[in-house]
């Protein structure tokens, strides 16, 4: 399925999207998250997400910029903040993000949040099929989404997002929406697969890691990969980041995919889609 760092997934509009990426939430834009992106293209990621929010997309495409790795070969994501949402705000919004980033086309642009307070996600999600249709971006999706968000989307729309990107992790692994993905050829990206760190210590990824003579965070990461997952660990230090795509030499057994999928709890560490929203 996958068997290197640059190994892919084929979105359902042909697009081709590494299962691998770095994510760059909380890290500080200037040199951190230069550094970080240049550490990770170097280990040979070609996968970058980051968002409006995090205030580093500057940073991102300062790295991207003084990177010798060609345009083409790199997915970059970035997504639309809350505030923006509506038409022609997230029209804007696109524009701002591109300007930062110094890019002339995007590999996906998602709406971060669905923020039903505000009820205009429909809204939002049609300007990102402009923008689609106007080869601005190669893909288009949503992050937070749940199943109903996606259903009230796919039910006004021409395009079905091909991403939903989803805290993910073997305490909190959605099966019922991966499964609704699934159906719908969407292709479900995990954040925090490693639960903040917080599931490092848990005794049967422990275990599991010995066996394999891998850590516990590359345990998660190509549990995640093996489930078709696509996923975005995020690390500032570099040989960290070389470590979590340390993963493509090895296989899980199906006797410890199980032993993995018994750890849900449906446990959430971030707040509820449906609660959510900050602008």
């Amino acid at each position: 399925m996958s068997n290197n760092i640059q190994s892919t997934t084929t979105l359902h509009n042909g697009v081709k999207m590494p299962w691998l990426g770095l994510g760059v939430f909380k890290v500080e834009d200037g040199a951190e998250v230069v550094n970080s992106v240049k550490a990770a293209l170097e280990a040979g990621y070609r996968s970058i997400d980051t968002a409006a929010i995090y205030g580093n997309e500057e940073g991102v495409g300062q790295a991207i910029a003084e990177s010798a790795v060609p345009r083409e070969e790199l997915f970059i994501t970035t997504k639309v903040w809350n505030s923006n949402q509506g038409y022609e705000a997230t029209l804007a919004a696109f524009d701002k993000s591109m300007e930062k980033l110094g890019l002339d086309y995007l590999d996906l642009y998602l709406i971060h949040w669905p923020l039903p307070s505000q009820g205009k996600f429909v809204e939002t999600w049609k300007a990102l099929e402009q923008l689609y249709k106007d080869g601005r971006v190669r893909a288009i999706g949503v992050s937070n989404f749940k199943v109903h968000h996606l259903e009230e989307v796919i039910a006004n729309s021409e395009v079905v997002p091909m991403v939903n990107q989803v805290e993910y992790h073997p305490r909190f692994n959605q099966r019922e929406l991966h499964d609704f993905c699934k159906k719908h050829s969407i292709q479900l990206e995990a954040w925090s697969p490693l639960m903040q760190g917080g599931l490092l210590d848990e005794p049967a990824l422990v275990e599991i890691a010995k066996k394999y003579d891998k850590s516990p965070a590359q345990i998660i990461i190509r549990w995640d990969i093996q489930t078709g997952v696509v996923t975005i660990p995020k690390s500032t230090k570099p040989h960290r980041i070389a470590e979590n795509a340390d993963v493509f030499d090895f296989e899980l057994s199906q006797e410890d995919m199980d032993k993995i999928n018994t750890l849900n709890k449906d446990q959430r560490m971030f707040a509820d889609p449906d609660e959510f929203d900050k602008v």
